[in-house]
């Protein structure tokens, strides 16, 4: 009784994706992370088995749950910059309009602003000694500008990046840069750098610096201050920008859930033919699991060759002669272990010599005529090489009902000019020319077929000829 396994697939797939700021660039990271994209897939399989009448159901259920998770820095542009929609015309870093902060101050323009244009410019003129409203010391004049970034959205850290052009002519003044950032009204970073000292001759210079922060950011306030020593010409500014880099952590969840049913039915009525079509397809295929479904793809077999087949042949009749070189070592040592019987025999009185001797001389002449009538006639018999019982034992190795594809059609090819030894058959060959002159120059014209005029008479007239004669012969007088 043999059975038919039907396999029967049925694929039910729920995909649900949502996404949101991720943990891996976490709130505590200082300064800005590495851009990066990492995937971890976590995948549970449970399978469950129903007995039922006519078969059983196997139902494996894949649950797969993709997390992707991507670390990107974004970059707010200049938000002293009036067309980025974070200021006004009147805190913007051209410095067109006073900011607005502590001390006296000017805002020159033309050649007072020297190297830093023609356009107006700032000047600190306060030479006072105190500390200024974001507690930076030694400050006689402040500029301060207060941003609201909080659309940013920030909340993984970053840094904030600025520019500035300073002309300072008299080395015994100062000049600094800080900015502050909050979230809400707690402070989350505070710096603050000295770009040109008292007592240092630095003249026109750019400086470009920047603070790193952690955590969640909605406020930017900048502060640029100093001091005007001599009360001659001020420190002087102008071109001022900040950017704010920032963490963008963005996972993506993905869950899929894919459910296999797999029914197992027994049906005995099913004729054997299509039971071995089925047996034959998953034989000679792998079920492939893809995007679409599984499929089925021919499973891949290495064309034999003479060399491969011709290796075979002689392991196997390694083995055969090792087998052969065993058995006949235990045949003898069997043969040594047998001892030959002995029978004991009454030496014949004198009474009874006679009788025995003559009787003896009759058994021995019957024997001598029952074997020389009985002498067996001894026929040779030829015995089977290990190569061919090499070549036996690969073609019993091939499956019935995979005999005549075309790997072990061309194997069995190989093995029969291996047996025959024909691999050579072609090596020793001539090449046989062409005979010279065989062929001629002469052409038949195209299109035209010329006649043949003796062949027309005797095709005709000598067939026209012997009718007549056949007709004439009817009419002659006897």
């Amino acid at each position: 009784m043999r059975s038919l396994y039907l396999w029967l697939w049925l694929c039910i797939s729920v995909s649900l994706s949502y996404s949101s700021h991720a943990v891996n660039c976490s709130t505590d990271t200082i300064g800005l992370c590495t851009p990066t994209v990492e995937e971890i897939i976590d995948e549970v399989i449970t399978e469950t088995i129903e007995h039922e009448a006519n078969g059983i159901t196997i139902t494996t259920t894949t649950d797969t749950t993709t997390t992707t998770t991507t670390v990107t820095n974004q970059d707010s542009l200049d938000i002293l910059n009036g067309d980025n929609d974070y200021v006004v015309s009147s805190k913007e870093g051209d410095m067109d309009i006073d900011w607005g902060g502590q001390g006296s101050a000017s805002m020159p323009s033309g050649n007072s602003c020297g190297q830093l244009g023609t356009d107006k410019c700032a000047m600190i003129t306060g030479s006072g000694n105190s500390t200024s409203t974001m507690g930076v010391s030694g400050m006689g004049t402040t500029f301060i500008n207060t941003v609201d970034i909080s659309d940013l959205n920030i909340t993984h850290g970053g840094r904030t990046n600025y520019t500035i052009k300073v002309n300072k002519q008299d080395s015994q003044d100062s000049i600094y840069m800080h900015i502050t950032g909050r979230n809400g009204t707690t402070n989350v970073f505070s710096g603050t750098d000295i770009l040109s000292a008292s007592g240092v001759a630095s003249g026109y210079q750019t400086y470009e610096s920047g603070f790193d922060f952690s955590g969640s950011l909605t406020t930017v306030i900048i502060e640029v201050g100093g001091r005007d020593i001599n009360l001659a010409v001020g420190p002087m500014f102008d071109d001022v920008s900040v950017n704010v880099l920032y963490n963008v952590i963005n996972t993506i969840i993905t869950q899929s859930i894919t459910s296999v049913e797999m029914f197992i039915a027994l049906n005995i009525d099913t004729p054997e033919d299509i039971i071995d079509v089925v047996e034959d397809v998953f034989d000679s295929n792998d079920t492939v699991d893809t995007d679409e479904g599984f499929i089925l793809e021919p499973i891949e077999i290495d064309e034999p060759t003479y060399e491969t087949v011709e290796i075979e042949i002689e392991e196997i009749e390694v083995a055969e002669i090792e087998i052969e070189v065993e058995i006949e070592a235990e045949i003898e040592a069997e043969i040594e272990t047998i001892e030959e019987p002995t029978e004991e025999v009454e030496e014949p009185t004198e009474e009874m010599k006679p009788e025995v001797e003559e009787k003896t001389e009759e058994v021995a002449e019957v024997k001598e005529e029952q074997k020389e009538e009985l002498k067996p006639e001894h026929k040779e018999v030829k015995k089977e090489s290990s190569k061919e019982k090499a070549v036996k034992k690969i073609m019993k190795k091939i499956d019935d009902k995979q005999r005549y594809d075309s790997a072990n059609q061309m194997k069995t090819l190989i093995v029969m000019q291996v047996l025959g030894n024909t691999k050579s058959f072609f090596e020793s060959q001539k090449q046989i020319n062409d005979r010279v002159g065989f062929f001629t120059d002469a052409t038949l014209p195209d299109s035209v077929i010329s006649d043949n005029d003796i062949a027309s008479y005797y095709l005709f007239a000598g067939s026209d000829g012997l009718m007549n004669d056949m007709i004439d012969s009817q009419w002659k007088s006897n």
